[in-house]
């Protein structure tokens, strides 16, 4: 898997982690919000989005 791009809106920041080949982990954060998509691949193609306030 391999991640292409980003463009968070202002205010926010992207991280991104790899624990594994078959595994993303992509997060948006700002000062209040924060956002996480995880994108994996195995046993299926799926990908699931946490949002949280702080």
């Amino acid at each position: 898997m391999c991640f292409v791009s980003a463009v968070p809106d202002p205010g926010f920041r992207t991280s991104t982690a790899q624990s594994d080949p078959g595994t993303l982990v992509v997060v948006f954060t700002s000062d209040d919000h924060r956002s996480q998509i995880t994108a994996t691949v195995v046993p299926k193609a799926q990908a699931s989005v946490r949002e949280t306030r702080l």
